[in-house]
């Protein structure tokens, strides 16, 4: 994908991958490298940014069209581990267009009994790169959609470096998705 935005109105933006907030001017040309889950990654001549769906309306009347509406629906039956696998799926890196599942970023997954009636779920992650400030951008969009499932009390999503991401934790459907087999 590749398409060019001339921003209609400022833009509040993260730097990939330093995962600064950015603010992109009104006038600003940008082009869409990638439109995945719930983000928008541009591509200025000051680099890479990622534009959160609520941002989105910076694009212009067209821009609303490169998101595909992610309205989750919530399975029948209680919460189990699928769901909340199938809700991952919807997280996306923003310079990688695999999702965090399939690009082997999930190492854990737990359910709990919560306080209040729901589920706690717990998960652990890691990144490709331990320098990469987008980390906590790509947890907070997996906690958000955890937590959109129902029977979800809370969920916590905690970075981890061991084992260290490899390529080689890519699913086979990922690695398709990459052109690598």
């Amino acid at each position: 994908m590749s398409t060019t935005f001339t921003l209609v109105k400022d833009c509040t933006t993260t730097l990939i991958p330093a995962g600064d907030t950015v603010i992109l001017e009104k006038g600003t040309t940008v082009t869409v490298t990638q439109a995945l889950g719930n983000s928008i990654t541009v591509r200025t001549n000051l680099g890479l940014f990622r534009i959160n769906e609520n941002d989105i309306s910076a694009l212009g009347p067209e821009g609303k069209n490169l998101l595909k509406t992610d309205s989750q629906k919530s399975a029948d039956g209680p919460l189990n581990d699928e769901m909340i696998w199938t809700a991952l799926r919807g997280c996306f890196d923003p310079e990688i267009p695999i999702n965090i599942v399939d690009l082997g970023l999930i190492y854990d997954l737990d359910i709990a009994d919560g306080t209040q009636g729901g589920k706690i779920v717990n998960v652990k992650m890691t990144l490709t790169a331990q320098g990469c400030g987008m980390g906590p951008v790509i947890a907070a969009d997996a906690k958000a959609k955890i937590e959109l499932l129902a029977g979800v009390e809370s969920a916590e999503v905690s970075i981890v470096w061991d084992p260290i991401w490899n390529p080689r934790m890519i699913s086979e459907a990922g690695r398709k998705e990459l052109g690598l087999e």
